[in-house]
């Protein structure tokens, strides 16, 4: 079997495992930015941390199928299977990171956003450190005027793996917090160093 295909396979046995444990939380959003509001229009640049990424594809899919995108994923093997997690719940992806891809994967965000349509990036992934923000997010909001959106997720009872990000995942009929904190706008000639530093503080509260 290619390595392509035991991704393919390995995202898809995850993906069941998500819908398995995510049938039996207790989530309340807490919906500062208007997100979900099907009237609402305006694209945005989800931001959260690598750890929480367990809950991006069940936030999407019950309670905001009515909004399409695309997230970043990083172009190594991981990637690949996270690409086909995120495939299983109809999100697409855009593969790269700050070290492969980059300015491709750059340029394929900005046509997302330019369509009207969401991008989720993870700021300090794929390798971290862990809780600090990489300045790309602020590079796309810069360039295209979208608002980015951050995303603070909290568990009452989580597993956390032994990873570099201590990726957590939330245990059976947890209750789960998420809140879309009020969007965040970076000026055309903002310096990238200080609104870089004012995103991190914002989502490290």
């Amino acid at each position: 079997m290619s390595d392509e295909r035991k991704q393919e396979r390995l995202g898809r046995l995850a993906a069941i495992i998500i819908r398995l444990i995510g049938g039996t939380l207790r989530i309340r959003v807490v919906d500062r930015a208007g997100l979900l509001k099907p009237d609402l229009k305006q694209p945005f640049i989800w931001t959260f941390w690598h750890n929480r990424m367990f809950m991006l594809p069940l936030l999407r899919d019950r309670f905001v199928r009515h909004r399409s995108g695309s997230v970043l994923t990083s172009a190594s093997k991981d990637g690949a299977i996270l690409a086909a997690v995120m495939e299983s719940f109809g999100i697409r992806s855009v593969r790269g990171s700050s070290s492969r891809r980059a300015v491709a994967a750059l340029l394929e965000l900005t046509s997302v956003l330019e369509a009207g349509e969401d991008v989720a990036v993870t700021p300090d992934g794929p390798r971290g450190p862990c809780y600090t923000l990489g300045p790309g997010v602020v590079y796309l909001a810069r360039k295209t005027g979208a608002a980015i959106l951050p995303i603070h997720v909290e568990y009452s009872r989580a597993l956390r793996l032994k990873s570099w990000d201590r990726f957590q995942i939330p245990l059976p009929f947890t209750k789960v917090r998420v809140t879309c904190d009020e969007p965040v706008f970076v000026a055309p000639n903002a310096d990238v160093e200080a609104e870089r530093a004012r995103i991190e503080k914002i989502l490290q509260r």
